[in-house]
């Protein structure tokens, strides 16, 4: 059984740096699409970054970003101790949202929340103005 275990988000002003964590266990999957995803309320949920673990047709470590979070986010993944990471720079209010990370096995790099299998619990991160 996958689960995926976020930590803590946080509050920032804006301008301010946050860096998310997620657990990943019980994943068997040869290839993989990790993502970073938000929602904020009374809006849809997100894809804010992706990453690819390598399959036949996706180069290992390929990213995509969402274009309101290019050049001040980072997604990274550490192999060793299954986890994803989310680096947030110069964070705004808007960025202001619960914050998840998910996996979709799958030789495709993709950002769409509607296709991912497993989620995390959610972790709320507010910026202040």
């Amino acid at each position: 059984q996958v689960q995926l275990v976020e930590s803590e988000g946080g509050s920032v002003q804006a301008g301010g740096s946050l860096r998310l964590s997620c657990k990943v266990s019980g994943y068997t999957y040869q290839s993989a699409s990790m993502g970073w995803f938000r929602q904020a309320p009374g809006k849809e949920r997100e894809g804010v970054a992706a990453i690819h673990t390598g399959s036949l047709y996706t180069r290992a470590g390929s990213t995509d970003y969402a274009e309101s979070v290019k050049g001040r986010f980072t997604i990274s993944r550490d192999n060793a101790n299954p986890t994803l990471y989310l680096q947030m720079n110069s964070l705004q209010p808007e960025d202001t949202a619960m914050y998840y990370c998910a996996v979709r096995p799958g030789t495709a790099l993709t950002m769409d929340p509607r296709v991912y299998n497993y989620w995390g619990q959610g972790t709320q991160v507010t910026v202040s103005s």
